[in-house]
């Protein structure tokens, strides 16, 4: 039998996240911590340098006139998806993709022209580091909130079931794990949350679950979904060598 593997990010995202389980042998589980919602906002008609996006979701739902008129705009981008759905949303290839915010950021202050004005579409839950140190290097950034993960209250009776029939959980993010957490406790799986395997896109991500006490959490060696995939491989596998 497979390795049943919770994924609690949004289900439009975790579709795509889903067949990349199954084509490495693993079955995916729903349970999203949080779901994706447009914040209404859209960005000012001013001149700005530089587009940039952390997710794909930075897209997602913008109007077709405000994605002809970014189309104009030098892209940086976080990762490979959030490159992929620029393309798709007609706004071309990116300048550059970065493989987190932190290191982008660094590489930007660097590069851009003093005082470059930068439009970044961004999520209402968010780290502040990119702005943080653009601002700092004397860059001006419009951070505009185009949509929210908003917290989930509570999983539903099936997706607690198919959560408790998890030997594993993939975290894309500190908010997500916390989040995960405490819908786990609530639906009285808060055992069965700290035994199973935890899979982590960083230290920072893992960190709530450590406080929450869970005792079997592996950390990917990138920030890209392939990295998380591959420390899920390798964990099962050993697992299953010592079994």
């Amino acid at each position: 039998m497979s390795l049943r593997v919770a994924l609690t990010r949004p289900i439009a995202v975790a579709r795509r996240s889903a067949d990349a389980l199954r084509a490495r042998g693993f079955e995916p589980v729903f349970a999203p911590a949080t779901e994706i919602l447009a914040t209404g906002s859209e960005p000012p008609d001013e001149s700005f340098d530089v587009l940039l996006a952390t997710s794909a979701n930075a897209f997602a739902f913008l109007s077709a006139t405000t994605r002809a008129r970014l189309r104009r705009l030098r892209l940086y981008a976080v990762g490979e998806r959030t490159a992929a759905a620029a393309r798709a949303a007609g706004l071309g290839a990116a300048e550059a993709v970065g493989a987190d915010a932190s290191m982008l950021a660094t590489s930007l202050a660097a590069e851009l022209p003093p005082a470059s004005r930068l439009l970044y579409l961004a999520a209402r839950d968010r780290k502040n580091d990119l702005e943080t140190t653009l601002r700092a290097a004397g860059h001006r950034v419009v951070a505009v909130e185009i949509y929210v993960a908003q917290a989930r209250r509570a999983w539903s009776v099936a997706e607690a079931e198919a959560f408790a029939a998890c030997g594993a959980a993939l975290h894309y993010s500190r908010r997500s794990a916390e989040l995960a957490a405490g819908l786990a406790e609530r639906a009285g799986l808060g055992d069965r949350l700290r035994a199973i395997l935890h899979v982590c896109i960083s230290t920072d991500a893992a960190e709530p679950l450590r406080s929450f006490g869970a005792r079997r959490i592996v950390i990917a060696t990138g920030a890209e979904e392939s990295s998380l995939l591959d420390a899920l491989s390798l964990a099962a596998k050993a697992s299953q060598e010592q079994s």
